[in-house]
């Protein structure tokens, strides 16, 4: 409940900063007969994205065990790429994405409501996709119960409350620092998705090793227990681990989370030099 929470807040709270932002840039260029517009492309978004996770919960139900674990472990995988190109990408942009937006929107206006309608649909609903499906992924992992989708409400409920708190300018927000720290447990969090993942294809016959058990410690972490289940539900923790999860997860988040430490903190703005500047200034005395 707990990741599932944190996967909601951010990308609930990601989405409502770029509609925030295109809000009050409208608001402020005198464009608020466009406004119509962007909601409108913002509820487009939503529905999309709920029907999205309509489907991927009902769609395979009719279908064989075996046929539902290769569907559940691809998806798991492929949500596990879509969080991990989400997570860099928003490290990356995040202290550029008011001027962004900003520079799109002001090449749309132009060209109608409609590209307004457009470009808050793909950028809403790019952000509403990856996190019903990765709210998918995870729900599956932990057991597919309620408890991941209630987490998943209070943080998407919480984004949009510290949206409008955003907008209303009653709170400032380091976005860098946020997405940078939510980031790094998120790369936990999608490993743990990723060896689930794996798991399944394991258990649909596609990949061998089902039963060659790493570790098997289910006796002193049940998870029936508080302990198991919160482990469960925040890093995704099988008490009963095989040697292809473990290889997964391992190759998975070493690299990963070494090169988003990096990306997030290893970077510096690069200053002129000394020697670089002295020839200019002395061109322009003399």
């Amino acid at each position: 409940m707990v990741a599932n929470y944190l996967i909601g807040l951010r990308e609930g709270l990601e989405a409502a900063l770029v509609v925030s932002i295109l809000v009050a840039y409208l608001v402020k260029t005198g464009r608020r007969d466009q406004l119509p517009a962007l909601w409108a492309g913002v509820g487009i978004a939503v529905l999309v994205s709920l029907g999205f996770g309509a489907l991927l919960t009902f769609g395979p139900s009719g279908l064989s065990f075996e046929a539902q674990e290769a569907i559940g472990g691809t998806l798991s995988i492929i949500a596990v790429g879509l969080i991990t190109w989400m997570i860099f990408w928003m490290a990356r942009t995040a202290r550029h994405l008011k001027g962004d937006l900003h520079h799109r929107l002001d090449h749309t206006v132009g060209h109608g409501k409609r590209a307004v309608l457009v470009v808050a649909l793909l950028a809403v609903g790019r952000e509403g996709l990856e996190t019903a499906l990765f709210l998918w992924a995870g729900a599956q992992a932990t057991g597919g119960n309620a408890a991941p989708l209630i987490g998943a409400a209070l943080g998407l409920a919480t984004a949009v409350l510290l949206g409008w708190l955003v907008y209303r300018g009653a709170i400032r927000l380091d976005l860098r620092q946020f997405f940078a720290w939510t980031g790094l447990f998120l790369v936990v969090v999608a490993a743990g998705v990723l060896a689930y993942g794996v798991h399944d294809l394991q258990e649909a016959g596609i990949l061998p090793g089902l039963n060659n058990l790493v570790f098997d410690v289910s006796a002193a972490v049940p998870p029936s227990s508080w302990y198991g289940s919160v482990l469960k539900g925040t890093v995704n923790f099988s008490p009963a681990t095989t040697w292809l999860q473990a290889l997964a997860w391992t190759a998975y988040i070493v690299p990963t989370m070494y090169f988003f430490i990096r990306t997030t903190w290893g970077s510096a703005p690069a200053r002129p030099s000394a020697p670089a500047v002295a020839p200019a200034v002395r061109a322009t005395a003399a």
